[in-house]
């Protein structure tokens, strides 16, 4: 995407729409308050969303990261109050020499809204990233509390998808939401767009069978679609086999294994954002996260879940892939069927 690329004043309309809910219901941000946007022009994406959030924020400070020292960003950061709010809308990702942006700024007290590598999402994406930006209080909250409810009560759980079925047969671990509903956290924001719950086995060898996967992420942090989906033959909570691999779906497996010894299957990821489905993505792995279905994590990296025998400094990977998901059980409960969660708050 070049400068001269444009988004349709319909899709800023959009973004401005869905911004003023995410900042006045998600982050609960306020007049009183605060805030700085600090931001690149470098894609239309980011163009469309900084014209989003001066409409929404008439009294925030705007920075433009290409034309002011790093110094001077950090120190603007230092000038704010906990509780005031910090947006970042990155084509690609801010670097200021080792500060990790949004683990410091939420060190600060500071609320963050978090753009990242927009540049990843080209032409018509940009419109889907908008339409995932869109926050009904309503399902995310709603529905994600539901399913954290019976996702912490389970006893197993399976995903039926294409004909197979992977097993989940043990309880699960708490599960995490990111749903915009920060009154129970420390930190407020993250991310955006938002949409997820997570989990993982509590025994991780309980996880076993069969899981076809439609999108994986590369070796660029990039979505990957085969022509057709790879099937993943699981034992004891590791990959074991695969059917209809792909050349780089193959790159992926061979550098876990060679860092890691085997390829362990961890998280297991309740997708949640209505925007995104199998058909309708972006390039963007991390915001493509959120797509509404399953995702498993590859690798024995998961920083939220400790487990014996997994130390951090050896666990290396956490590669999301994306499964043919047609129904999902927690006990006898069927959760999800025709694209969508179906239980009720």
């Amino acid at each position: 995407m070049t400068t001269t690329d444009a988004l349709p004043a319909a899709a800023i309309d959009s973004a401005t729409a869905h911004l003023r809910d995410v900042l006045a219901i998600a982050l609960e941000h306020t007049p009183e308050r605060r805030a700085l946007v600090v931001f690149d022009t470098r894609t239309a994406l980011a163009r469309a969303l900084v014209a989003a959030y001066r409409a929404n924020l008439p009294d925030a400070s705007f920075v433009d990261f290409d034309t002011v020292a790093p110094d001077e960003v950090l120190a603007t950061f230092r000038t704010l109050a906990p509780q005031d709010l910090v947006v970042l809308v990155q084509s690609t990702n801010f670097r200021l020499d080792g500060f990790r942006l949004r683990v410091e700024l939420f060190k600060l007290g500071l609320k963050v809204i978090e753009h990242v590598h927009l540049s990843r999402m080209p032409g018509a994406q940009g419109g889907h990233y908008i339409e995932a930006l869109a926050y009904d209080p309503a399902y995310f909250r709603g529905v994600g509390h539901a399913l954290k409810a019976r996702i912490d009560r389970a006893r197993r759980a399976e995903v039926h998808g294409g004909g197979d079925v992977l097993v989940f047969d043990s309880p699960l671990e708490s599960a995490k939401l990111n749903v915009g509903d920060y009154s129970a956290m420390h930190n407020v924001g993250g991310q955006f767009p938002i949409g997820e719950v997570f989990t993982e086995a509590r025994d991780l060898e309980a996880v076993s069978g069969r899981a076809q996967v439609h999108v994986f992420g590369d070796t660029s942090y990039l979505v990957n679609r085969p022509e057709s989906p790879i099937t993943l033959v699981i034992e004891k909570g590791r990959v074991v086999g695969t059917e209809n691999v792909t050349p780089a779906f193959q790159e992926v497996l061979d550098i876990i294994r060679r860092d890691e010894g085997e390829v362990w299957v961890r998280e297991l990821g309740f997708g949640m954002n209505r925007a995104f489905t199998r058909e309708r993505r972006v390039d963007d792995i991390g915001t493509y996260e959120r797509m509404c279905g399953i995702h498993l994590s590859l690798g024995a990296k998961h920083g939220v879940y400790a487990k014996p025998g997994f130390k951090r400094k050896d666990a290396r990977y956490h590669i999301d892939v994306f499964v043919v998901t047609d129904a999902v059980y927690l006990d006898d409960e069927r959760v999800y069927a025709d694209g969508a969660w179906t239980v009720a708050a």
